[in-house]
């Protein structure tokens, strides 16, 4: 009886074992996965990641190669691009029904911004997040009143993972620059200070991603706007040839687009 409890003990710790080294080799692509499945579902652009390494044992690593795309309309391929995250996660929390997450730091982001004056790409995306909708969109039309609701769907997969419950302790974005495109002001880059967003989803019902990534775009279209803005109102400095009064009214235009992001 002995013999067969050594023998239980034995497989159990040969299967964690098995568990971990599993976990160690395969949590990357899991996570690489989850991201370019999930992604697209919360933004509604295209989202892709190179690769992931993260460590079961101590919960650190890093995100590769992340990049953001553009909404339809929109020249650039990507609104953001990032060459390095790095990540720090609780490693029991994976076990849970809530993921803690220590930290996310996001490294020399380039962000794309485009602008008619009347929307930009940002704003789009932020408003397919549920943010605040963009100056210039019309609200959506509503449906008659006797018109049928569509037939309800399973949820999949991706919709359920970004229903995933999530506590972020940090999410620190630094060293971002941000290239932006308008019409007059032509392109020029610059840079926006650090964003740092703290104890998000401490509750029981922790945040989903969908909230999480509205909160983040929304902070960092924030500092872009107004980033942006500085840089417009210096470039329209450069205009005061243009005949008399034409620079207060460049200015006030864009000051007045950019107050509304």
């Amino acid at each position: 009886m002995k013999k067969l409890i050594v023998r239980m003990l034995i497989v159990v710790v040969l299967l964690v074992v098995v568990a971990l080294v599993a976990g160690i080799f395969f949590i990357g692509t899991i996570i690489k996965t989850g991201v370019e499945k999930v992604g697209p579902v919360v933004t509604k652009v295209p989202v892709k990641l190179d690769s992931a390494n993260i460590s079961v044992l101590t919960g650190s690593g890093e995100l590769k190669g992340f990049s953001l795309g553009n909404p339809e309309g929109f020249k650039a391929p990507e609104a953001i691009k990032v060459g390095t995250m790095s990540l720090s996660i609780s490693p029991m929390s994976l076990l849970g029904d809530k993921v803690v997450i220590r930290s996310i730091k996001m490294l020399g982001p380039e962000i794309t911004y485009e602008t008619d004056l009347k929307s930009s790409n940002l704003g789009k995306i932020l408003d397919n997040l549920g943010g605040d909708k963009p100056a210039g969109e019309k609200p959506p039309v509503e449906k008659p009143s006797g018109e049928k609701p569509p037939a309800e769907t399973k949820p999949t997969s991706e919709s359920k993972g970004a229903q995933k419950k999530l506590q972020v302790d940090e999410f620190i974005i630094s060293g971002a620059k941000v290239h932006a495109s308008a019409p007059i002001l032509g392109a020029y880059t610059v840079p926006i200070p650090e964003i740092k967003l703290t104890k998000l989803g401490q509750g029981p019902d922790g945040i989903t991603v969908a909230d999480l990534s509205k909160k983040v775009m929304s902070a960092l279209l924030e500092a872009t706007t107004k980033a942006v803005a500085e840089g417009a109102t210096k470039s329209v400095k450069g205009l005061d040839g243009a005949g008399a009064g034409a620079t207060d009214v460049l200015k006030k235009g864009v000051g007045d687009f950019f107050k509304k992001k």
